[in-house]
């Protein structure tokens, strides 16, 4: 499978709920692809300009390939998701959670102990004790000759949307 085939899967699979775009910049590295989701729940009286509360949730997700992917590349990886958090996440009162997922896209499949560091991968955030919310962070990777995925405790949720 080529990347422009996968991108095409995985874009039919989230264009009914997010907002995608390709060949993305941000923070000055590129992605492949990117997609976003906004949600808002309220809760009114009588008229909707008496909110009584409401929540936010988001979703963000950076696909990324790779030629040749090692553990500088996963370093450099996890730390830009990191810190993606500080530009994407709206810390307001309505802030509930927002989900950063990465993916990894190779041809080929990594070696073990990269799939291991990235099973063992994990990042949780809350604002403010919880109370402006929290955030997760996903990570995916996806080998597409050999349709091999491996994801963190956190990416399982998504296994099935960014497999082959």
């Amino acid at each position: 499978m080529e990347l422009k085939e996968y991108l095409d899967l995985i874009e039919t699979k989230l264009i009914s709920n997010f907002d995608i775009e390709r060949n993305y910049s941000f923070n000055n590295v590129k992605y492949d692809l990117f997609a976003k989701f906004y949600m808002r729940n309220e809760r009114y009286f009588l008229t909707k300009k008496a909110v009584i509360y409401a929540m936010e949730a988001n979703e963000f997700c950076f696909v990324k390939y790779f030629d040749n992917f090692n553990e500088l590349d996963f370093q450099n990886f996890t730390k830009e998701l990191i810190d993606s958090k500080d530009v994407l996440i709206n810390l307001d009162d309505d802030h509930m959670s927002t989900i950063i997922t990465g993916v990894i896209v190779l041809k080929d499949k990594p070696t073990d102990e990269i799939a291991k560091t990235i099973e063992k991968f994990k990042y949780y955030k809350s604002f403010a004790f919880g109370l402006k919310g929290w955030v997760d962070i996903r990570l995916v990777l996806v080998a597409m000759n050999q349709k091999y995925i491996v994801t963190n405790k956190k990416g399982k949720e998504v296994k099935d949307v960014y497999s082959i």
